[in-house]
């Protein structure tokens, strides 16, 4: 049996609508009374999570930030913080803005988040969310750099991305729009995860991961046992050892009940 459970949220251990069922609960819950670590592996920002942790269970580690942030969930508090040097941040806003035109930029931060003059979010924000050039909003805290383009299909601006500034910063993508999800060179899912486990004393083929979507590619490949949801990504589905039902069936919990042979 494996000795730890990885797996990402959205598109994978929550419904649809974002929710947690009673069924995933009392799975949870019986890993954590055997002793098995469920780490939370998310490209969510620590700020999403705080309305989650009662329905997941609100002790031990999670990894936000596709790996820029180990957080204790006990604790409610930054365990590890991955950043991008804000001397980086500034050259892959400045390369981005020259090679592709249109690009605006978010910052995630481990205090918070913050929005370039014309990055025009998708939904209602907080209107003391700092805005300005990347030059006033970026600093030492940055865990993830945002880059978004309104007009460009989602594969394609990620492309051009990896290819402009893919030498400067780890980039990724988890959303159906066009928005790359930047990290610090070399810090994915994966790299963090696999710190982490040596932590605990975990071999990566000691561990059993689940996900949806190209950010979970990396830690898919590490994991010695692999599952993609049904609903994943085709470039997920490809990499993944097995597929898991979709997450609207609570394919996580389903596949980690036969695995451990818990009752139902």
């Amino acid at each position: 049996m494996p000795s730890l459970v990885a797996t990402d949220l959205d598109g994978t251990l929550l419904h649809t609508d974002g929710t947690v069922t009673a069924y995933t609960r009392e799975v949870l819950t019986q890993l954590d009374a055997r002793g098995v670590p469920v780490v939370f592996v998310t490209g969510r920002p620590i700020r999403w999570m705080d309305a989650l942790w009662e329905h997941v269970g609100g002790h031990g580690l999670a990894i936000c930030s596709n790996g820029g942030i180990v957080y204790d969930v006990a604790r409610h508090e930054v365990r590890t913080a991955l950043t991008i040097e804000p001397d980086v941040c500034l050259e892959v806003g400045r390369i981005l803005r020259r090679r592709i035109p249109g690009t605006t930029f978010a910052l995630e931060k481990t205090g918070g988040f913050a929005l370039s003059e014309d990055f025009r979010p998708l939904g209602v924000v907080s209107p003391d969310i700092p805005r300005g050039p990347l030059a006033e909003i970026v600093d030492g805290t940055v865990v993830k750099l945002l880059a978004r383009h309104d007009e460009m299909a989602p594969d394609a601006f990620w492309h051009l991305v990896e290819e402009h500034v893919g030498a400067l910063v780890t980039t990724t993508w988890s959303s159906a729009g066009a928005l790359v999800e930047m990290s610090a060179k070399g810090v994915t899912k994966a790299s963090t995860l696999g710190r982490l486990a040596t932590e605990l004393g975990v071999d990566a083929g000691e561990v059993v991961a689940f996900g949806d979507m190209p950010n979970d590619i990396d830690m898919l490949l590490w994991a010695g046992t692999s599952y993609a949801m049904e609903n994943a990504h085709p470039s997920v589905r490809r990499v993944a050892s097995h597929v898991a039902p979709p997450n609207d069936r609570d394919g996580v919990a389903v596949t980690l009940a036969g695995l451990f042979a818990l009752e139902r």
